[in-house]
């Protein structure tokens, strides 16, 4: 792997510092100047494959007023090259690891590459936080905890690892928004079933645009609320749960309803590598949305920027209203993806001594213009590929936020697979005026559960 020697010095200058330090006022001149207002590299790669920076989507297809579907606006793009085991060769170091073993596993998958479209933008608001947090927000706790953050990217021009899953956690989603959805298992028998139809709310109330206040270490960043409605086995259930920007001051908060018991209750295993029911346990917990929870069970390296193939602009997939076009055997159906060569973070995260987890170590890929986590690998104790996950972004051009709820994991040990978010089927997803504070209660959590 050949990465840039400026990164590499970057890295090497950010092991040996502490995990809190902060850029220095000459190196954040540089955000709107060689890099974007949120730290992406503005110039065009050597080879021209990836274009320069030039602003983003801000002109999408016009969307139905109340819809949540957004028309594919690179729909007449054609890929530019196709990769199969054939002609892997030459390719190769520019794939993931999970990439590389569907196709060296399985003949029927390909990687369709579209040229690159650098549509990600934030609102202006967020643009400007972003340039105050790279000089004031800091990580505290080894990297685990942070304080100090506006809405928007905490840390534009990264010095850990921990600073860029930072920056992942906190990426701009818009404030609030709604998504009925299915999940779906593929057994390695090809036989799919349905996991999961919901509704999910979620919540980001450190992008509020009226807040104009660092987060405190208490502050909740993340909220969700789901209720199952089918199958019929999780009917009626219902789950809560609460992220702080220090899980050491403010752990996870999650409640859970259960129609059987007829009562809410606290439910402190909804975390980490506790494996997640809606997959049939093909992932865990902290697998959704490719990572999500606490950084405090591994150490976190920032290994350095790369030029990769990664899910991208995948709105033929997420909009898709039939499920099983799909969800084929061994792997999903290639037709609806689109890949695109981007430049991501990589971040290696090896389990601390003495922390529990069924993944070893973990390789992260987060998108440098959207901060988004775009993939990742799993390996276990015996350092075996074991999964590998991805999630296919699409970019809400009407609300300048990427979206990042169609996720899927491979399990290579099983052989099955899972994909959630899947909205199209249920009218896409629709951004909405967040909840009142009375909807986020455990009382609400037990009414909305009764079915």
């Amino acid at each position: 792997m050949m990465f840039k020697k400026t990164v590499i010095a970057a890295a090497l200058a950010a092991a040996l510092a502490p995990a809190f330090a902060a850029v220095t006022p000459e190196e954040a001149k540089q955000l709107g100047l060689t890099l974007t207002a949120v730290g992406a590299e503005k110039a065009a790669s050597k080879d021209g494959v990836i274009p320069e920076y030039t602003g983003g989507l801000t002109n999408g297809p016009s969307i139905a007023k109340g819809s949540g579907m957004r028309p594919d606006p690179y729909a007449a793009d054609k890929p530019r090259l196709q990769i199969t085991a054939k002609n892997l060769q030459g390719q190769d170091d520019k794939l993931t690891a999970g990439t590389k073993e569907l196709l060296k596993r399985f003949s029927t998958y390909r990687v369709d590459v579209y040229p690159t479209r650098r549509s990600v933008v934030f609102p202006k608001a967020i643009q400007e936080n972003t340039a105050k947090n790279a000089v004031n927000a800091k990580t505290l706790e080894g990297g685990v905890g942070l304080e100090g953050a506006l809405a928007g990217v905490p840390f534009p021009i990264p010095k850990s690892g921990y600073e860029v899953m930072w920056n992942h956690l906190l990426h701009y989603k818009g404030h609030a928004f709604f998504t009925k959805y299915d999940s779906w298992n593929v057994d390695s028998a090809g036989t799919p079933t349905l996991a999961t139809t919901g509704e999910i709310w979620q919540e980001f109330p450190l992008a509020d645009p009226k807040r104009n206040e660092a987060a405190k270490q208490s502050d909740v960043f993340f909220r969700t609320k789901l209720n199952y409605l089918a199958p019929a086995r999780r009917a009626g259930e219902a789950l809560m749960a609460f992220d702080a920007v220090n899980p050491l001051v403010q752990p996870r908060k999650v409640w859970q309803y259960l129609p059987g018991q007829r009562r809410v209750k606290l439910a402190p295993d909804v975390a980490y590598d506790t494996p997640n029911p809606g997959s049939a346990g093909a992932s865990t917990y902290d697998d959704a949305w490719v990572f999500n929870g606490a950084l405090d069970r591994f150490e976190f390296k920032l290994v350095g920027k790369k030029e990769m193939i990664v899910p991208y602009n995948a709105y033929k997939l997420a909009y898709h209203t039939k499920p099983s076009d799909v969800t084929q055997a061994n792997h999903i159906n290639p037709d609806l993806l689109r890949w695109e060569t981007h430049r991501v973070w990589v971040v290696e995260a090896t389990l601390k001594p003495g922390k529990r987890h069924i993944y070893s170590k973990r390789t992260f890929y987060i998108d440098e213009d959207s901060w988004a986590a775009v993939a990742s690998d799993e390996y276990d104790a015996r350092g075996n590929l074991y999964r590998a996950s991805f999630d296919h972004m699409t970019f809400s051009y009407d609300v300048q936020a990427p979206q990042t709820g169609n996720h899927m994991i491979y399990d290579f040990v099983s052989g099955a697979y899972n994909i959630s978010g899947m909205s199209g089927a249920h009218g896409g997803v629709k951004y909405i005026d967040p909840l009142k504070p009375s909807e986020w209660s455990s009382e609400t959590l037990a009414g909305a559960g009764v079915r």
